[in-house]
């Protein structure tokens, strides 16, 4: 499990998030304030909003070798927290080593 602190100007609205992450993977399930869906690699992914983050929980599926879905379903994964937090990649890891050091 892990959490994302959002860009300021990025709602921390479970329907927005929702929208989000439309875009990027097919056959959502909405549970209460939970969102669930799996695809590629990812055998399950519940997202949800905690304490103003997003907090997103991941289930790889290891048995999945096909190395272009392996990289398509890291890109979804990629492109989603992009557009979910308003982070970059390079922000996002420079956050966690400073929630780290905390």
């Amino acid at each position: 499990m892990q959490s994302y602190k959002l860009k300021r100007g990025y709602s921390p609205d479970i329907d927005r998030i929702h929208s989000v992450l439309e875009e990027n993977f097919p056959e959502i399930e909405r549970t209460d304030d939970r969102l669930v869906t799996s695809y590629g690699a990812i055998s399950k992914m519940e997202v949800w909003i905690e304490n103003k983050k997003l907090v997103v929980d991941t289930v790889s599926d290891t048995d999945v070798t096909d190395e272009n879905l392996i990289l398509d379903t890291n890109k979804r994964f990629r492109q989603f927290l992009d557009d979910a937090t308003g982070y970059s990649a390079k922000e996002r890891v420079k956050q966690a080593k400073k929630e780290v050091t905390k």
